[in-house]
């Protein structure tokens, strides 16, 4: 049963060419968006704590505040501060510098936040703060539009290292600056070998993210430029057509050998098959899941974007992180906000135990980086 399934994602993870579409994060939602089916709803109130009613409320809820995102964005003009969608009054929140704006934002139907700095300002400080060199007591940072702020994130038991303190103070001198304690710092999640998953390069075992016309995107620490690709049954599926880690953590693979690509994300028996339709973003405060070789699917919620992770390999900047848990060969795995890619598992803290974070790269990075076209339903 197991290896069933497991060959079920290599399939699904990799089929053929027909019905190809270009997504692009300014592709609008499907306008006769499916239901939700009964296992997503499951997982979501299972890892959400809501009930079933609380599920599709916040699906629908979901699904407008993406939408809105670029109308409220362009209403609030240069006085821009970030936008978040808030789950307890289940709207749109913008932030902006200029309260004249508010009124062109609410129009939108967008909820608005009056705040000191703009989105400019915040990522021209994290972009100082990038070039700083980070210890590892360090574990990431990136722009909380609701904190209007540079959150630079500190391993609690690393806060008194001198060289923790001496990051912080110079971060500070960069712009506006909250420090969060992190429970442990941040690692890939790649595995050993392990009989029956979806794929392999050398000894390492990762999951497929999305396809794309003539491949499958996935993670770049999972292996390098040219390496081979096999399936869980040995036999060979393509190799790294390009790989990007640190800085980035990106990768594609071309499929060939009697392997194909369909626009499906495996639902793992927790919920049906995910259909692909699109790329479009989702906000912060949205609602996530994720498929993966080894804890398979999970749910979450997404707590920020643009964050730069400090891995020990090296930092990855321009990552989404979520309060969605992973652990060893899920690298590389699906991040989907209902039917709408969002990235691939790249790596975080904790284990599906006892919880954790998660960080993934955005899809349409990858699409771009690689000239890549998603393969859509």
């Amino acid at each position: 049963m197991v290896r069933t399934g497991l060959s079920a994602l290599l399939i699904i993870g990799t089929w053929a060419t027909a019905g190809i579409s270009q997504a692009s994060a300014a592709d609008s939602p499907s306008k006769s968006e499916p239901k939700a089916s009964a296992g997503l709803l499951a997982a979501m109130q299972k890892d959400l704590g809501l009930t079933k009613s609380q599920a599709e409320a916040r699906l629908t809820a979901e699904t407008k505040a993406t939408a809105l995102q670029g109308a409220a964005k362009g209403a609030a003009g240069a006085s821009f501060g970030g936008s978040w969608f808030d789950a307890g009054s289940g709207r749109l929140t913008v932030a902006v510098t200029d309260g004249a704006k508010a009124a062109s934002v609410r129009a939108t139907g967008a909820d608005v936040r009056l705040v000191d700095h703009t989105a400019r300002q915040l990522d021209a400080a994290k972009a100082r703060i990038d070039a700083l060199d980070a210890p590892s007591g360090v574990s990431s940072w990136h722009v909380d539009p609701r904190a209007n702020s540079v959150v630079v994130g500190v391993v609690a038991s690393e806060q008194g290292d001198n060289d923790v303190r001496a990051f912080v103070a110079k971060a500070r001198k960069a712009g506006p600056v909250t420090v969060k304690h992190t429970a442990e710092a941040p690692q890939t999640f790649a595995a050993g070998t392990v009989g029956g998953d979806p794929y392999y390069t050398g000894n390492v075992r990762c999951s497929i993210g999305f396809s794309v016309h003539g491949g499958f995107v996935t993670a770049g620490h999972c292996g390098q430029t040219g390496g081979a690709v096999r399936g869980w049954d040995g036999s060979a599926i393509g190799n790294f057509q390009g790989s990007s880690f640190p800085e980035n953590d990106y990768a594609w693979v071309n499929v060939g050998s009697g392997w194909w690509t369909v626009p499906v994300v495996l639902g793992w028996g927790t919920t049906s098959d995910r259909l692909v339709r699109g790329s479009n973003e989702a906000p912060i405060g949205a609602s996530i899941c994720r498929s993966g070789s080894t804890t398979h699917w999970h749910c979450g919620n997404v707590l920020a974007k643009n964050e730069t992770v400090n891995y020990s390999q090296g930092a990855v900047r321009q990552m989404t992180k979520t309060s969605v848990c992973a652990e060893g060969g899920d690298s590389g795995g699906s991040f989907i906000s209902g039917d709408q890619a969002q990235g691939v598992t790249s790596g975080g803290w904790g284990n599906c135990s006892s919880g954790g974070e998660t960080w993934y790269q955005p899809i349409n990075e990858i699409l771009n980086r690689y000239g890549l076209t998603l393969h859509t339903a």
